[in-house]
């Protein structure tokens, strides 16, 4: 095991900064005297203090620090932000050696914490639990190489295979369970935005909101070629920020309820559009909940990082069938309140 406890040990705490980090990394930090953990932290909230600032303002005994090793997930950062850079504190506490798990992709530091580092004469070494710290930042690492957000879809699907009945009176057929939309209101909050297409929004009026968990509700985006969705959904109430795309010039010269737009200049080539405005906004990480046809053009086009298909036990017999996602595709069942879940992915290569 070795130090490698130590770096599971920051991953660990990383991943509570989930739902507040965005759009900076999770990141987790723990610091290491004689044997024994004297200090702990991790980046709790955006524009908040980063995970080695917390860790070091934990050790009870400063002293300890300069003969200390700070354990950290990602590469102390050098530039100034929100706040101050990381790897300047380290060098003014006097602690000597820093194990690394993996280099920041982010350009403004991209290896230049670890120069300062090294530069003021600390040990400093990088890649302990490599692949592992990627992937808790995978969305991070996906935004900032990819130029988009990391994109996940959702749905449930009856046993027959079918998302909804093909239906005109506007009432939608409830597949997931009271917990397992808990659970789908877990996902929204752990996301920057969330997706539904037109037909969803007109069909569903769904609020697209966190309100059976925990956690900040995402910026609302949705389809909305013609600008023809009624203003009395939920969508526009003005609860949270509301993304409408459209290929409309003529756009409303007013905002309200928190209403913005996002125009594109070819709906036939929508997709590359939106995924590039998505960037520009800064949002890192999208929730696609739509229905089958803005689910199959994500998926055909490989514009997808992971995905979560509920199985419901309820048999429907026909109507909308659920999204083709392809058997070469890997997946892994997981049960969650008595219901069986595919979680496809994540498709992210670590080493890349």
């Amino acid at each position: 095991m070795g130090e490698e406890k130590y770096m599971r040990r920051c991953i660990e705490l990383a991943q509570n900064g989930l739902c507040h980090t965005a759009p900076n990394p999770m990141v987790g930090a723990v610091i290491v005297c004689d044997g024994k953990i004297i200090g702990e932290g991790y980046h709790v909230r955006c524009g908040e203090a980063h995970a080695e600032v917390n860790a070091i303002r934990s050790v009870q005994d400063a002293g300890l620090l300069k003969r200390s090793t700070l354990y950290v997930s990602l590469e102390p950062c050098a530039h100034y932000g929100k706040t101050p850079p990381c790897a300047d504190l380290i060098v003014e506490k006097q602690i000597p050696r820093i194990v690394v798990g993996c280099a920041d992709p982010f350009s403004k530091v991209a290896g230049r914490g670890i120069q300062k580092l090294r530069d003021a004469g600390r040990e400093v070494e990088v890649g302990l639990l490599e692949a592992e710290c990627r992937h808790l930042i995978r969305r991070f690492i996906t935004f900032h190489v990819k130029k988009r957000p990391y994109i996940t879809l959702k749905w449930a699907e009856s046993a027959d295979g079918y998302i909804d009945l093909s239906r005109e009176d506007g009432v939608p057929v409830i597949l997931s369970s009271p917990q397992t939309s808990m659970l789908a209101h877990k996902r929204r909050a752990e996301h920057s935005a969330v997706m539904v297409g037109t037909r969803t929004a007109l069909l569903d009026n769904p609020a697209l909101t966190v309100r059976d968990w925990h956690g900040p509700s995402p910026a609302r985006v949705v389809l909305d070629r013609r600008l023809e969705l009624p203003p009395d959904l939920k969508l526009f109430n003005g609860e949270v920020r509301t993304l409408v795309v459209t290929d409309r010039k003529d756009l409303p010269s007013i905002n309200i309820n928190k209403v913005e737009y996002i125009q594109v200049d070819d709906w036939q080539d929508l997709l590359p559009q939106l995924m590039s405005a998505l960037y520009g906004l800064g949002l890192q990480s999208l929730l696609v909940e739509g229905g089958h046809c803005l689910l199959q053009s994500l998926i055909d086009a490989g514009l997808w990082d992971e995905g979560f298909v509920e199985r419901a036990p309820r048999l429907l017999g026909s109507g909308v069938k659920a999204p083709e996602v392809g058997r070469q595709v890997p997946y892994e069942v997981e049960r969650w309140f008595g219901r069986d879940y595919l979680h496809y992915g994540p498709f992210f290569d670590a080493e890349s």
